[in-house]
């Protein structure tokens, strides 16, 4: 197989962030607005995601219709497990957000003691990519229990909360590009960071203002996101500006 994941351009992190908060936003459309509740949206959703890995997993390179639509519902799926686990069990938010910071490391300890690497650019057998979207689930999972806990647990706020993920990031840019960290660790980081700021931009745009957002409401939102997506995604179909020109490399 050649790579399965698509190179890291600013085309990438925008539909990264795009996908994280249509991840937060969809869920709570399917669940409230369109009366399905928590447990139908949950089993709907994870039977689409179950499709779309099966698919995804059958093909034998990055596709960027069929990867992006794996993320976009990995995105909802995560956002759904913290929301069943916190609003359906009530297991607090103090509790989900190291919990699935302990699955995350333990994630990266079993993916590294295996293959060695932890690098995207190496996608390339069906193992890595079963180590890879079993992390991806896991940093959707982490950032929506992290998101949740300091803007709305932690009473801060939807601004607060985007503008401390937002200097989280911009940190790690400086560290990579100023300081020359690990290009890897720097990587899952940052692709951590943006799955809460993009879950509290949803909710800063689709909560209604008496709750500290702007009231768009999870359909505008949602609908206006995805139509984003759709658009960045057809542009890579077409013009595959995300698509590596070098075979992919183990290291």
């Amino acid at each position: 197989m050649l790579n399965k994941v698509p190179e890291l351009t600013l085309y990438f992190w925008l539909i990264k962030v795009l996908s994280t908060t249509v991840g937060e936003t969809a869920a709570d459309f399917l669940d409230t607005n369109l009366n399905l509740g928590l447990t139908t949206t949950s089993l709907i959703m994870t039977t689409l995601l179950v499709v779309a890995l099966i698919a995804q997993v059958r093909l034998d390179r990055y596709v960027a219709g069929a990867y992006w639509v794996t993320v976009v519902l990995v995105s909802i799926v995560g956002t759904l497990i913290t929301d069943n686990l916190s609003d359906g069990y009530q297991v607090p938010l103090e509790v989900t957000t190291p919990v699935f910071a302990v699955l995350l490391a333990l994630t990266f300890a079993a993916w590294f003691a295996v293959e060695r690497t932890l690098s995207i650019h190496s996608i390339f057998t069906r193992r890595r990519e079963g180590f890879y979207w079993t992390t991806i689930l896991f940093t959707f999972a982490l950032g929506t229990a992290a998101g949740d806990l300091i803007s709305e647990k932690l009473n801060l706020g939807y601004w607060v909360a985007l503008a401390l993920f937002a200097v989280a990031i911009g940190v790690v840019i400086v560290a990579r590009f100023g300081l020359r960290a690990d290009t890897i660790a720097s990587f899952w980081v940052a692709y951590v960071l943006t799955r809460p700021l993009g879950a509290s931009l949803g909710d800063l745009l689709s909560q209604p203002k008496e709750a500290g957002g702007l009231g768009l409401g999870t359909t505008a939102t949602s609908f206006l996101f995805l139509a984003a997506i759709l658009v960045l995604v057809g542009y890579l179909t077409v013009s595959k500006r995300d698509v590596s020109a070098e075979p992919a490399e183990d290291f």
